[in-house]
């Protein structure tokens, strides 16, 4: 009988056990509604309230959906995950900070979609990426913080993919690459618009010690404070592509390079109605393939030569 007994509460503590680790074990979809709790398990039919109580119970390479249209709050991202919220306006508002800061892995890849940042003229970055091996983001816009996005890793190779992004009202840059000693960023923006920021569009700088490269396609950066497109570095390699591209009406300079190097070419695209349309200085050089159209800006300027076709 009491080898019986003995048998019978092990058994129990057993299951108990498996039940504990069951309960709190990641999911690797997790749901979060406008009208959810964090205290739920983020399940479908029972959904958490943010990104932040989410990702806790999101296992990594795991996704985060939305069901319907929400406020769900700041969020460091630190392993691979995704966050797709196309049923409504996923909106992330803060004040004083990031909306959502990722500082993972090198060889982590973060996936955002359908997201509405906010930062009622307060905050610092929409997105600020410190370390990941690749960010896609996508169908998302960014309005009214001190850097739209800001991309300054540390670490080598990482990769950057922006499609359907709207970056506006910021007070500084609305798109800024500056990866740090030992980094590099290899980035790339699809039918985008960039547009009333305070500083520059898009500005790939190189002087942080790492090498950027950035391609834009199908985009347009206009009305900016500062110039549309820059390429600034005599430190590390700094390098734009531009195809099919606008930049209009802003306060400095259409496209720009700047030191010995940045380089900056461009196919297909308009350069208008800026203070400057073209400026190539301390070295940087600004290449056209001859496909492009310069007129009307407050001087026009030159290219520095004419690249092979």
């Amino acid at each position: 009988m009491k080898r019986t007994t003995f048998y019978v509460a092990a058994l129990v503590v057993l299951f108990a056990g498996a039940m504990t680790a069951q309960a709190q074990a990641q999911a690797t979809r997790t749901w979060v509604s406008g009208v959810g709790d964090d205290a739920n398990p983020c399940s479908r039919t029972a959904p958490c309230k943010t990104f932040a109580g989410a990702i806790s119970k999101t296992a990594a390479k795991g996704e985060i959906n939305c069901l319907d249209p929400g406020g769900f709050g700041a969020l460091t991202i630190t392993k691979s995950i995704a966050i797709s919220c196309e049923a409504g306006t996923a909106g992330v508002l803060v004040s004083g900070t990031n909306g959502i800061t990722i500082s993972a892995a090198t060889t982590d890849t973060v996936y955002l979609s359908g997201l509405d940042f906010e930062g009622i003229g307060s905050s610092l970055a929409g997105i600020s990426v410190t370390q990941v091996g690749t960010l896609r983001v996508t169908n998302s816009s960014i309005h009214q913080f001190t850097t739209g996005i800001s991309v300054t890793p540390s670490g080598n190779g990482a990769v950057i993919e922006l499609s359907d992004v709207f970056v506006s009202e910021s007070s500084g840059e609305g798109i800024f690459s500056k990866p740090t000693s030992g980094g590099s960023v290899r980035m790339t923006i699809d039918r985008s618009r960039i547009f009333h920021n305070g500083g520059d569009g898009v500005m790939a700088n190189g002087n942080g010690g790492g090498s950027v490269k950035v391609s834009v396609r199908d985009s347009e950066s206009s009305s900016n404070g500062a110039n549309g497109f820059v390429a600034l570095s005599s430190t590390s390699v700094a390098q734009l592509l531009l195809d099919s591209c606008t930049s209009f009406n802003n306060s400095g300079i259409g496209v720009s390079a700047s030191g010995t190097l940045a380089t900056s070419r461009f196919t297909r695209s308009s350069i208008t109605g800026n203070t400057t349309g073209v400026s190539s200085d301390t070295g940087g050089m600004a290449l056209s393939y001859g496909t492009n159209s310069v007129d009307g800006n407050g001087a026009d300027g030159m290219f520095s030569t004419i690249p092979q076709k």
